[in-house]
């Protein structure tokens, strides 16, 4: 598929921006975990394009990639915040029509929040391992990121693809483990949607259990389960795409 490379001022900082594929009538857009970028979607949004034919579009969000750094420490409702400022005006930069979101990890989270408030354009959301509410388990993970980035090689490997390493490392794991965060709960907001959605859940998360997607056991729901850690899109990427390729495919038109 074609490939090209933009930014855009948002809020009037540089935000990394990158498409695949020709313009459609329905745009793919991803939205990235809490320590991802563009790059880190690996060629997840290649072989997304390719198996939809539909284009795709992924953002670094403000403090990731090549993204402008932001300021810390992130705000404990940042979340929110990311999906309340941060979305439309990526949108709307990108000139993006009828889409479906598609999130990772607190990149699901944000599209849940943005969805529920009800943008027209957004047809549905396929959210891949996401957060509704804080699990032991996940901060236990988020311990050991943090002994792994202070003692062992996770900073200089994230380095490759973070400009602003430690803001892109401090901004998250400072907020999830602040003991405040806790009293995290998006199911309020996320059982609102009227929309189509997927849940894909990898069934050895180190991050969250399955109590995750079975909060959002609705009509308008689709949840697999597969065999994976924190990320299927690229430990099950066959499963998934063909899953995310279905759903698109079925929404009403």
């Amino acid at each position: 598929m074609s490939l090209t490379a933009n930014a855009f001022l948002i809020h009037g900082r540089s935000v990394e921006v990158r498409r695949w594929g020709a313009p459609g009538a329905t745009t793919l857009v991803l939205l990235h975990e809490g320590l991802g970028c563009v790059d880190l979607w690996r060629d997840f949004p290649d072989r997304l394009a390719d198996a939809t034919g539909l284009p795709v579009v992924a953002w670094s969000r403000l403090g990731y990639g090549r993204s402008a750094p932001c300021p810390l420490p992130r705000p404990l409702d940042y979340l929110l915040r990311a999906a309340r400022d941060d979305v439309a005006p990526v949108l709307d930069a990108a000139g993006i029509g009828h889409c479906v979101l598609i999130g990772h990890s607190d990149g699901a989270s944000i599209a849940a929040l943005y969805a529920a408030a009800g943008d027209p354009r957004v047809v549905g959301i396929a959210l891949i391992s996401p957060h509704y509410f804080v699990e032991p388990i996940c901060i236990a993970a988020i311990d050991a990121a943090r002994d792994a980035y202070i003692t062992g090689t996770l900073r200089e490997r994230m380095a490759r693809y973070h400009d602003n390493v430690d803001i892109a490392f401090h901004g998250w794991n400072a907020a999830w483990r602040d003991p405040a965060f806790a009293e995290l709960d998006l199911c309020k907001e996320a059982r609102s949607l009227k929309i189509p959605v997927l849940q894909i859940q990898g069934t050895a998360d180190p991050y969250g259990t399955m109590a995750q997607p079975e909060t959002l056991a609705m009509p308008n729901v689709t949840t697999l389960a597969l065999a994976a850690k924190h990320a299927p899109h690229l430990e099950a990427p066959e499963a998934t795409l063909a899953a995310i390729a279905t759903f698109v495919a079925n929404l009403p038109q």
